[in-house]
């Protein structure tokens, strides 16, 4: 894909591209109204980032919904700015002629509650006491994300939806959409995702939770004024980062290569002098403390703690007697997809969502999409991939 072009007038172009992209900002809930939380707790006023691009049409039903994932944001498409070097998260799969079309469709993409992107979350000011609200925050979960999410969608003028999607946890917000909205989305495309986390799942989060409030300087939450949790979270991102990757897709671009910033030996100058260094000698090892490197300069580790607890509290089963009684209230046409080489979300987790769905009669459309990426195929160039969203949207009309 061609990034940035510039033509003789001056005036930027984006082949294939949703273009230039204002980020914009919704607040609601301002005091003594708020938003009433899912743990009895109010908290207002709240303000949502977001974008959209495309535009709504004249029978408002062209509205499409897209959820991100746990270090995900607004920004899901195009560029915030012509100096920009990389457009959206999901920029393969938003623009024109891309499968969520922006020539048809009007698509709709937030940052969470509890997120540091824009939306209300720990880093935000609390406007009780003029500092950020660090662990005051409250406890959030999945159903209080949608909460925001629909209030953003009716601020939009969208009646209905014509589809919610979203992969990883961007899965569980869509499923948890079509359960508390039922009668407004006329389908969802569910990717990598489960019902509920396993203790797998969990664990991995906690080692990442653990590492942050390790930290010296976490300092209990109260960091924004001094030296960041900087080491914690990055240490986290490294271990999310792995359960992401398939063991094949590591091995075939890693395998045991020896990194050429590491000497032969296996030394290098470092904080410890000549010493030997334990963290960069393969390239893996470099790889993945640039994935850590990177993320600290972009992602809060309050959020980063609030947001995994939440996924890992997640289970679209509270308030019912089982998946099955839970999945009854579905009204949307479903597409779930799984990824054979997905070990963090194996394929029996969204069949638990499907063999559910099917025995309330919900139009049910299945596929363990063969891919050897690992957990974040989703995020990943593949035609076919995208030959697929674009099949099962086309048969909405």
């Amino acid at each position: 894909m061609e990034i940035i072009k510039e033509n003789v007038s001056g005036h930027y172009n984006f082949p294939d591209s949703a273009g230039i992209v204002k980020t914009q900002f919704y607040t609601f809930g301002q005091s003594p109204v708020g938003l009433m939380l899912e743990n009895g707790e109010k908290i207002g006023p709240v303000t949502v980032a977001y974008e959209t691009y495309g535009s709504l049409n004249d029978s408002g039903s062209n509205a499409i919904l897209i959820f991100h994932a746990l270090s995900g944001d607004a920004h899901a498409a195009g560029y915030n700015s012509p100096e920009d070097k990389k457009p959206g998260w999901w920029d393969m799969m938003i623009g024109p002629g891309k499968p969520f079309d922006t020539r048809k469709y009007f698509i709709i993409c937030s940052n969470i509650l509890g997120g540091c992107k824009g939306t209300t979350g720990p880093y935000s000011i609390n406007p009780a006491t003029g500092s950020p609200y660090g662990l005051s925050f409250p406890e959030i979960t999945i159903r209080d994300m949608i909460k925001v999410q629909h209030k953003l969608v009716s601020h939009l003028g969208v009646e209905k939806l014509l589809c919610v999607a979203g992969g990883s946890m961007g899965g569980m917000l869509a499923l948890q959409w079509i359960v508390d909205y039922p009668e407004l989305s006329d389908s969802a495309i569910i990717i990598a995702t489960a019902p509920s986390h396993s203790a797998q799942e969990i664990a991995f989060n906690s080692i990442g939770r653990y590492s942050i409030i390790s930290d010296l300087n976490w300092n209990c939450g109260n960091y924004y004024n001094g030296a960041r949790p900087e080491t914690g979270l990055s240490i986290a991102r490294m271990i999310g980062h792995v359960t992401y990757i398939s063991e094949e897709a590591m091995h075939k671009k890693f395998g045991r290569n020896i990194s050429l910033k590491s000497g032969l030996d296996g030394t290098s100058n470092n904080e410890c002098g000549h010493a030997r260094d334990f963290t960069k000698e393969f390239e893996v090892e470099s790889y993945l403390k640039y994935q850590g490197e990177s993320f600290i300069k972009r992602f809060d580790a309050n959020s980063y703690l609030y947001i995994t607890k939440a996924i890992d509290k997640f289970d679209i089963t509270d308030g019912y007697e089982n998946l099955a009684d839970a999945m009854s209230r579905v009204r949307a046409k479903c597409f779930i997809i799984s990824f054979t080489s997905d070990w963090l979300y194996p394929k029996e987790q969204s069949l638990k969502i499907v063999k559910a769905l099917k025995i309330n009669g919900v139009e049910t459309v299945y596929t363990n999409f063969e891919s050897p990426y690992g957990h974040d195929a989703f995020l990943i160039e593949d035609e076919r991939f995208k030959k697929i969203i674009e099949g099962f949207l086309k048969s909405l009309h």
